[in-house]
């Protein structure tokens, strides 16, 4: 069962030669999960061999530009590949507007459903498979980040302790695999506690960019295997950062230390480091978080199941 992160994009504010515009996507089990749309998504979906015909969910973080100029492309481009499935696009109020009007104004041909819900704080998808969390960002628009976490899966399967117990082969078996109690002929009823292991933990990825910093953001990404988060400056701009709320590398790695995930990747740069300077922001970050890394675009991610 794969579970692949492919960043598209790391740049903030502009696309500059090889750095495309904050964006990111997730496979899983043939699925795709796109978050963010910013310019050159496409570009980088392209490069990667991604087919968009199985994007089926985008998430917008928040209506700036360079989050959002992409998506009438893609809309349009999922016409040409005879889609069939409809494409669920969640983020802020006024993401509704911005793609209906884009849509009337360009004369979109659409073959395919678009359905545009727009998000509050909370679970935003839920099934047995897997949740997505939005969470309210603080930036000069709403913002939300998002954490997509797979649902725990039942623990190993002990065959010698069904058969310790008598538990005969087939049906019963099965149903205590999937978390059903089984009553055997001779009245005892047995737990599937009483022959599996324990729940084994899914796979999560979370996926931060334009705000200030705020402790309580540790709390929606805990425990991710892999976050995406913006460290937009150094620290001797953190000024510069509070006043058009972003926050710097150190920041990032703030969250990411408190919130105990496994690695974080820093993203959406300014576009004033090169790629030489970028080093200035990776290793503030180290200093607080040593399993940080600078997401570059194009980096790909296949994280393992837990056993």
């Amino acid at each position: 069962m794969n579970f692949e992160v492919f960043v598209l994009g790391t740049s903030g504010m502009m696309p500059l030669p090889g750095r495309f515009l904050t964006s990111a996507i997730v496979r899983r089990e043939g699925d795709l999960f796109l978050f963010d749309c910013g310019e050159g998504t496409q570009i980088s979906l392209k490069m990667l061999n991604i087919k968009w015909k199985k994007i089926s969910a985008i998430f917008i973080s928040h209506m700036h530009a360079d989050h959002v100029t992409g998506l009438p492309g893609m809309l349009m481009l999922s016409s040409q590949v005879d889609r069939e499935e409809p494409l669920y696009i969640y983020g802020p109020e006024r993401l509704h507007d911005y793609i209906s009007q884009t849509r009337k104004l360009l004369d979109m041909y659409i073959n395919y459903e678009i359905i545009v819900k727009t998000i509050k704080p909370g679970l935003i998808v839920d099934n047995d498979e897997y949740s997505v969390e939005a969470f309210r960002l603080d930036h000069t628009k709403p913002c939300y980040g998002y954490t997509m976490r797979e649902k725990d899966r039942p623990g190993l399967f002990h065959p010698e302790k069904a058969m310790e117990l008598q538990v005969p082969r087939g049906p019963m078996w099965n149903r205590l695999q999937h978390g059903e109690p089984v009553v055997l002929d001779d009245g005892r009823t047995i737990e599937p506690r009483d022959i599996m292991g324990k729940a084994r933990p899914g796979r999560t990825f979370s996926y931060v960019t334009d705000t200030l910093y705020k402790s309580s953001i540790a709390r929606h990404v805990h425990d991710a295997d892999l976050l995406l988060c913006e460290g937009m400056f150094d620290e001797s701009l953190k000024e510069s950062a509070m006043e058009k709320k972003h926050m710097t590398a150190s920041q990032a790695a703030m969250i990411a230390r408190d919130a105990k995930v496994a690695s974080m990747g820093l993203i959406h740069y300014s576009p004033r480091y090169t790629d030489r300077e970028l080093r200035i922001l990776l290793d503030e970050a180290r200093e607080i978080f040593p399993p940080t890394f600078l997401a570059r675009d194009r980096m790909a991610f296949d994280i393992p199941l837990k056993d």
